[in-house]
């Protein structure tokens, strides 16, 4: 009777330690049975088994966009410093990278807190000095832009107090363009009546190029682009004898005339024109060239340039039920539509009030603001 016994617990624990070897469970004394078996596979332990059915326990990324042209979530507004995020919800504004060889930080501005510059790498964002003046005023868009000698500049334009702040990327203030006076000779008659009248100057957006500042007044009743003469040495803005635009739907005109852009490395202006859903493109003498169409109910607010890519921030896309869309263009065609809101989580874009685009390391970057309520990201292409 105990030799039988003896026969079945040795049997017993024979065939136990087949079964352990073969699903790879390790012995007491930490070495592992299957390693005896095959030596070039590592046992999985039970702790390691995956449950059943979950091939793959990490939650999925969120990712908007298609083809090679997806964004995920790089960075959100909780990287902003403490002063700046008491004020977010009120942005109203939009930022310009500094595109310069061994540069790369992105600057913006916020009511309440400043200037603001995002670092090169986009790890972290600082609170840069800001004029008293400046400080508690709405700055619609922000601008970079670089003198003669290369000097850099920002610009912005106060949309509530009708006014064009010229700083350094520093912070200081260096120039402030007012509102144009009676008798001054800004190359239009609609233009001259208008101001000598005392009518309201809303500059949305400005631009430079080749000595002047292009500006947009697409909330106020005029709509058009003036011009401003830049001089150096100290920097000084004057207003000059060129305008062009106004209120319409033809070409050439604006609904709403809400930013405007040099795409990099032309001598070309470009308005986004919102209600229409368009872009206008005139040359620097105000001369219309084209317009290019974007999808049919897009309050298309801005456009900014990469190489061949850009990139249109939209106030409202054409399905009112959704968030907007950032629209991701190559070579004048829509190639991608992201939605923030809907498919990345970001719950406060409903409306999209600016974007601008990075390469770094071979990725896309788009640097975004909400608006109503306001909110600040960074998305990164998904090149897996």
């Amino acid at each position: 009777m105990r030799q039988r016994l003896a026969t079945v617990v040795s049997t017993g624990l024979m065939t136990l330690s087949v079964m352990m070897a073969s699903s790879g469970v390790a012995r007491a004394d930490g070495v592992p049975e299957a390693a005896q078996l095959n030596s070039s596979h590592p046992p999985m332990t039970l702790a390691q088994a995956p449950a059943p059915g979950a091939a793959n326990p990490q939650p999925a990324v969120p990712v908007s966009g298609q083809g090679k042209f997806r964004f995920k979530v790089f960075l959100t507004s909780e990287r902003l410093p403490e002063e700046a995020k008491k004020v977010l919800r009120s942005a109203h504004g939009g930022s310009a990278v500094d595109h310069r060889p061994g540069k790369g930080e992105t600057y913006f501005f916020l009511r309440g807190a400043g200037i603001l510059r995002v670092s090169a790498d986009m790890q972290s964002v600082q609170l840069v000095p800001t004029a008293p003046a400046m400080k508690n005023v709405n700055m619609h868009n922000t601008t970079i832009w670089y003198g003669p000698d290369g000097a850099p500049y920002l610009v912005f334009p106060a949309n509530e107090t009708g006014q064009i702040f010229t700083t350094n990327l520093e912070g200081k203030l260096l120039n402030t363009l007012g509102i144009p006076t009676a008798g001054q000779e800004l190359g239009n008659t609609t233009c001259n009546e208008y101001f000598a009248h005392n009518g309201k100057f809303a500059p949305t957006g400005v631009e430079y190029l080749d000595g002047l500042y292009y500006v947009s007044t697409g909330y106020c009743d005029l709509d058009y682009v003036l011009t401003a003469q830049v001089s150096f040495n100290p920097i000084s803005a004057t207003w000059n004898d060129l305008s062009f635009g106004g209120r319409g739907t033809g070409e050439g005109k604006f609904g709403t005339g809400h930013s405007i852009t040099v795409p990099p490395g032309l001598k070309r202006i470009d308005v986004a024109d919102r209600p229409n859903a368009r872009i206008e493109r005139f040359s620097r003498y105000g001369r219309y060239l084209s317009t290019l169409t974007l999808p049919a109910g897009t309050l298309a607010c801005d456009i900014d340039y990469w190489g061949n890519y850009a990139v249109v921030p939209a106030l409202d896309g054409p399905d009112r039920t959704k968030g907007a869309p950032i629209y991701f263009l190559e070579n004048d065609q829509v190639v991608s539509t992201i939605l923030p809101k809907e498919e990345l989580g970001l719950k406060n874009f409903q409306h999209i009030h600016n974007a601008v685009l990075r390469e770094v390391g071979g990725k896309l970057y788009i640097i975004t603001q909400a608006w109503n309520p306001g909110d600040f990201a960074i998305l990164e292409q998904v090149t897996e």
